[in-house]
């Protein structure tokens, strides 16, 4: 609302600072740039493996040398091109294929009620009195700066009220529940609500059963994880204040992907101008696991349906160990987006890949236990699936999410030995002898041993949020305490030091069985007590995820772009590694090798056949590799190394020439170059493949702003906001142009804009204070900078407006 000037006499001396800084900003909050391939905004990012150990046994010796005969030197080989499926594809299951849990319940009424007493079957739901466990009566929830009432209106309605100081109270309706308290080790509940542009965002405000109090996440803004709300709190502490992410899939935001419920569809309309959110349920629905039914359910009723035809729908009592895992990944995993629509019925691997969240990112101890934040992928890491090819359905009964042991028959419960027992019978023989605690004691129990509940290390301590660890260890109390992990003698045994636990490990169970070799390699690389090099990436028992681990210390610490040489034994094992019929393993082994000696006639030969040679692969292979180059264009571009994040790009473009969002971030990585032809080539180029990327527009205008084209930008920014009206980086530098003009009410009305559309643009609350000081609204401009700095306290800038706006608005 306007409030009455101040006399103009009392304006502080700010000038119209040329706002420059947005021009290079990349990240989801302030950034005008798309994150690019393998770059996911989400704290999410990223599997289906099996390799036989033949497979990795591919001769060397008969190349004779770490080079390949190919073509003469000095020709270029080109590398063939995609097939047209790897860029466009007609979907093969679509939204309207699901038909929802209730279609089954009459020909499945025993799996039925299993599966609706289940933590799948309550894992969320709209709001009502039978779903929600936190407390919406009224009672305020206090920050240091604001007050948030939970109620219920007369409609029924679920609702947050936020209020705060200086500013208009906001009202959020309750729209979807996540999660029903019901996680042994910490049990959440959150709470999304539908927002004008077609998204589905999260609330910051989660309820946790056992403690019976509100909390938020504060890592990703105050980085100290998951805290208590109180008066000591301020409200932009939450990371998900104002609320910015989304329900689904989208790079440009912040996101859950599609687990918090079953055939969630996020997708941008671009005729329309908006998102076009899809849930068919917030609960973990039957589809989720067996894929679309409304084939099924038409076959069903049927009366000529011959028993010997195809039911249209995926049994799972007869799929692989590899087929098993795929489908409880789906959500129980780190995943990388490579190609969007994914549903239930897809191929994940041809939509997201597993392993190369490992690429950049370290969200695993060496060993496979978290780091982070992550789910039960490292089951991937146990000897139990490596050795013995134990699924997740071995131990969770699917249906009732009960535990049964790998025979069928139900458990007492969780904890219960025959899950461990059925595998390992010797243990039973004598369990004081193995265990050295009283049979009927809780540290007799295999579990509690060898799968500990441990905390998500990135939420912090306060509240308790552990997970079994899927790793299954052996306990190492020295080694635990090396790698910074709680070991599982810990929590009995808290009168006991490190030195005494270890003492007594040694003395019952004598030297312990080794760590695989890979895994040594990883610990001692990440604690710097061994060179990258010498991580043995052919491990004696294949372990593709540790492979991609051990890659990604490579790629960081040893390869760089066209490297003169590589070490012959590195080279050997890379060559080796691209016969993996891991896919994860393959490509991220080929884009090493196109990385490092992408040059070499001989080693582009052997790359180009490997492309011809891929068929049905050729597809999900070329997307982990431009992932990988993603990945590293982005990190060299974000450093400043501008020659080879171009260098990086165009290998990317080697492989996928099309990708929309390569071609981008190569328009970027020239403008920041002041290459401004090239830049403007290749944005054009990304738009012309995929004319729906307002980001793209407005990066253009960034080029033409600075060819000194003011008008022409503010054409490009104009063409973002007709594809996305909300698109808040469009707003933002159109009111960064009109600042520079001189023409501060339309540069207000262009912040406004900017901050009503994204309320985290802290540059965006900066300059708009900027811009009201022009126009000498005093007041509008002091409740905007204060906003600023709560999204920003180490703005100075807006830490000496504010200061100057107090003493000017206060009189003193």
């Amino acid at each position: 609302m306007a409030r009455k000037k101040k006399p103009r006499s009392k304006r502080p001396d700010h000038k119209p600072q040329q706002p420059t800084a947005p021009v290079e900003a990349t990240g989801p909050a302030s950034g005008n740039t798309e994150p690019a391939p393998g770059q996911s905004a989400s704290a999410s990012r990223k599997r289906v493996l099996g390799v036989a150990a033949a497979a990795l046994v591919l001769g060397v010796a008969s190349w004779g040398a770490w080079w390949l005969v190919g073509a003469e030197p000095g020709e270029r080989v080109e590398f063939p091109p995609p097939p047209a499926s790897v860029e466009v594809e007609e979907s093969p299951v679509t939204y309207d294929d699901f038909v929802g849990s209730s279609a089954c319940e009459e020909c499945h009424e025993e799996q039925y009620e299993k599966w609706s007493h289940s933590t799948h079957g309550r894992a969320g739901g709209a709001p009502s009195r039978d779903v929600i466990i936190a407390n919406f009566d009224g009672t305020p929830i206090r920050f240091k700066d604001a007050v948030v009432t939970p109620w219920i209106n007369e409609r029924g309605e679920y609702l947050f009220t936020t209020e705060q100081e200086g500013k208009e109270d906001v009202v959020f309706r309750v729209d979807g529940v996540i999660g029903g308290g019901h996680m042994v080790g910490g049990g959440t509940q959150g709470f999304v609500t539908a927002f004008p542009d077609g998204t589905v965002r999260f609330l910051p405000f989660d309820f946790i059963r056992e403690e019976g109090v509100w909390f938020c996440n504060t890592d990703t803004r105050a980085g100290e994880g998951w805290y208590t709300i109180t008066e000591d709190m301020k409200l932009s502490d939450c990371g998900d204040w104002p609320p910015i992410r989304i329900l689904g899939t989208d790079v440009r935001y912040g996101n859950c992907q599609e687990c918090h419920g079953s055939q969630i569809n996020v997708r941008f309309n671009n005729e329309a101008g908006y998102f076009e959110t899809k849930v068919k349920s917030f609960s973990i629905n039957c589809e989720s696991c067996h894929g679309p039914g409304k084939r099924h359910v038409e076959l069903a009723d049927d009366e000529s349906l011959d028993d010997t035809e195809d039911l249209a729908i995926q049994i799972l009592t007869t799929i692989t160990t590899e087929e098993s895992l795929e489908v409880c990944f789906r959500c129980h995993s780190l995943k990388v987006p490579i190609k969007p629509g994914y549903f239930p019925g897809h191929v994940l691997e041809d939509h997201y890949s597993l392993k190369t969240a490992l690429i950049g990112d370290r969200p695993f101890f060496p060993d496979g236990r978290i780091r982070r934040f992550a789910y039960q992928q490292n089951h991937l890491y146990s000897d139990c699936y490596l050795s013995g090819s134990m699924t997740c359905v071995d131990c969770h009964e699917p249906h009732s999410m009960e535990y049964w042991d790998i025979y069928g028959q139900a458990l007492e419960s969780r904890f219960s030995d025959e899950q461990c027992l059925d595998c390992h019978p010797s243990k039973a023989e004598d369990i004081p002898q193995h265990t050295y605690h009283e049979p009927d004691s809780e540290g007799s129990v295999c579990v509690a041993c060898h799968m500990p509940y441990l905390q998500h290390p990135l939420l912090g301590r306060e509240l308790r949020f552990a997970r079994s660890d899927h790793t299954i260890p052996i306990p190492r109390p020295a080694f635990d305490d090396r790698l910074g992990i709680e070991n599982a003698c810990a929590p009995c045994h808290e009168d006991m030091t490190l030195d005494s636990l270890e003492r007594a490990t040694t003395a019952w169970w004598g030297e312990l069985k080794p760590h695989k070799d890979i895994i040594t390699g990883l610990v001692e690389a990440a604690q710097g007590e061994r060179p990258a090099t010498d991580i043995p990436l052919l491990p004696e028992t294949p372990h593709p995820i540790a492979q991609v681990a051990a890659l990604n210390h490579l790629f960081e610490e040893y390869l760089f772009p066209n490297m003169r040489r590589v070490q012959r034994d590195i080279m050997e094992s890379l060559l080796q590694m691209t016969e993996s019929p891991d896919l994860d393993v393959m490509a991220v082994a080929l884009a090493a090798l196109h990385f490092a000696r992408g040059e070499d006639p001989e080693i582009r030969t052997f790359l180009a056949d490997k492309l011809r040679a891929l068929g049905d692969r050729d597809g999900p292979v070329r997307q982990r590799w431009v992932v990988t180059f993603g990945y590293f264009g982005d990190s060299y571009r974000t450093r400043g190394e501008f020659g080879r994040a171009i260098t990086v790009y165009r290998k990317a473009l080697e492989i996928l020439p099309r990708h929309a969002g390569i071609l981008h971030n190569l328009g970027l990585a020239y403008r920041s170059t002041g290459d401004y032809p090239h830049a403007v080539e290749f944005f054009e180029r990304s738009m012309e493949i995929d004319p729906g990327q307002p980001l793209a527009f407005i990066n253009l205008g960034l080029v033409l702003e600075a060819q000194e084209k003011p008008e022409d930008a503010i054409t490009a920014y104009r063409r973002a906001l007709e594809i996305n009206p909300g698109e808040a980086l469009g707003y933002f530098n159109l009111g960064n142009v009109y600042l520079k003009q001189d023409q501060f009410r339309q540069a207000i009305e262009s912040y406004r804009l900017a901050v009503f559309y994204n309320p985290t643009l802290a540059l965006g609350h900066y300059y708009l204070a900027r811009s009201y000081i022009m126009e000498n609204e005093l007041e509008n401009a002091l409740q905007s900078v204060r906003t600023a700095l709560e999204l920003d306290p180490n703005n100075r800038g807006a830490q000496e407006m504010l200061r100057d706006l107090e003493r000017t608005v206060g009189g003193t």
